[in-house]
C-alpha cells in the first residue's frame, strides 16, 4: 500500500473520540481507525524506513493505572523511528519530533559536561537557533527552573544547562495536503533538517550505559 496521507475520516475518527471516549464509540468505529488512521501510517513508515529506520506503531490504548483521567483510548495515533524521528496525528493535525526527549542519569550528565564545554556547546546553541528561526520548537521530557548545581548561574548557554531531554518538534495544522502524499515529504524534510541535533546527540550523549 503506497502511502497517500490520512483522509478526512481519520480526522473526524479522532474528533468522535474525543467527544465519546468509551468501548462503544470504540468498537462501533474501529473499522474506520484500522483503515483510515492506522493503515496509512503503516504506510509511510514502510516508506520512511529505508532512510530513517524501522517504525512502531504505539498501542491506542492509554495506562490509567496511575492517572486520574480513566479515559480509556488516546486521542492520537503516534509512531516511533528506530534512528530517532516520531510521527504523531490527531483531530488538530500533523506533527512530528526527533531528538532525545527523555535522558537518563548518565546520559544527562554527558550532556550537561557538552553543553557546558566551550568546544561543543555552542555548536547545540546555533542549531537550537536555527530550528527557532525555521518554526521548530525545541524542547524536552522536563526543564529545571534553575542552572543544575556545579553551573554558573550566568552561564551562556543556561537555558540548555536546564533542559532534561532534548527533541525538535514541528507541529502542522490540518489542510487540504494532510490528505495526500505531500504528508510524508513535510516529515522527511523536517527528519532531514534534524539530523545534526541527532549527529550532536549522538557523539556528545549516545545511549544510556547500565550502571554508569
Amino acid at each position: 500500500m503506497a502511502f497517500r496521507g490520512w483522509p478526512s475520516e481519520a480526522l473526524e475518527f479522532y474528533e468522535g473520540l474525543e467527544a465519546d471516549n468509551s468501548k462503544t464509540y470504540w468498537t462501533a468505529h474501529k473499522a474506520v481507525y484500522d483503515d483510515q488512521v492506522r493503515a496509512p501510517m503503516q504506510a509511510l513508515l514502510d516508506e520512511l524506513e529505508p532512510e530513517f529506520g524501522a517504525g512502531r506503531i504505539f498501542r491506542p490504548y492509554r495506562d490509567v493505572r496511575f492517572s486520574a483521567d480513566k479515559s480509556p483510548y488516546k486521542t492520537a495515533i503516534a509512531a516511533r523511528l528506530d534512528l530517532g524521528g516520531y510521527v504523531h496525528l490527531s483531530a488538530q493535525g500533523l506533527a512530528a519530533g526527533s531528538g532525545m526527549y527523555h535522558m537518563e542519569r548518565d546520559q544527562l550528565a554527558r550532556y550537561r559536561a557538552a553543553v557546558d564545554d566551550d568546544g561543543s556547546g555552542p555548536r547545540l546553541a546555533a542549531l537550537v537557533a536555527e530550528a527557532a528561526a525555521d518554526g521548530v520548537a525545541i524542547h524536552g521530557h522536563d526543564q529545571l527552573k534553575r542552572v543544575p548545581r556545579g553551573y554558573d548561574k550566568d552561564h551562556p548557554r543556561a537555558d540548555l544547562l536546564r533542559h532534561k531531554g532534548v527533541v525538535a518538534w514541528k507541529e502542522w495544522p490540518v489542510a487540504p495536503w494532510l490528505g495526500t502524499a505531500a504528508a510524508k515529504r513535510r516529515v522527511a524534510d523536517f527528519l532531514r533538517a534534524s539530523a545534526p541535533l541527532n549527529q550532536w546527540l549522538a557523539t556528545f550523549v549516545g545511549p544510556s550505559i547500565p550502571d554508569a
